[in-house]
């Protein structure tokens, strides 16, 4: 059970650390599917554990530092897009609404009556 948290988070770390330009959607499907897995992997492991199973699980947890760092990245990445397209949609409705910001502080009132 070890070794297959191992991989997973291997497999993780490989999907986190690839920069080309695939779709975000995907990769984050990808993502969410391999924290699933680990998820259960790690719910079935159970102490005791041998001395090489403490070693890989000490690479694990290594690995598992890595893919937080990484997670945080993407994390930061998606709410600096998100935080983009809200500036644009404000930008947009200014061009399509000039006047929806105006506030009207004051009446002109008319003596001559």
């Amino acid at each position: 059970m070890i070794q297959a948290f191992h991989d997973l988070t291997a497999e993780l770390l490989a999907v986190l650390e690839d920069m080309t330009n695939a779709e975000r959607e995907d990769k984050i499907r990808k993502i969410i599917e391999l924290i699933d897995r680990r998820d259960e992997v790690l719910a079935q492991i159970k102490p005791p554990f041998t001395a090489g199973e403490q070693q890989l699980g000490r690479r694990t947890m290594l690995l598992n530092q890595q893919v937080d760092s990484l997670l945080k990245l993407q994390k930061q990445e998606i709410q600096r897009d998100i935080q983009e397209i809200n500036k644009k949609k404000k930008s947009s409705n200014k061009y399509t609404n000039p006047y929806e910001s105006l506030s009207i502080d004051g009446m002109f009132y008319d003596k001559r009556n």
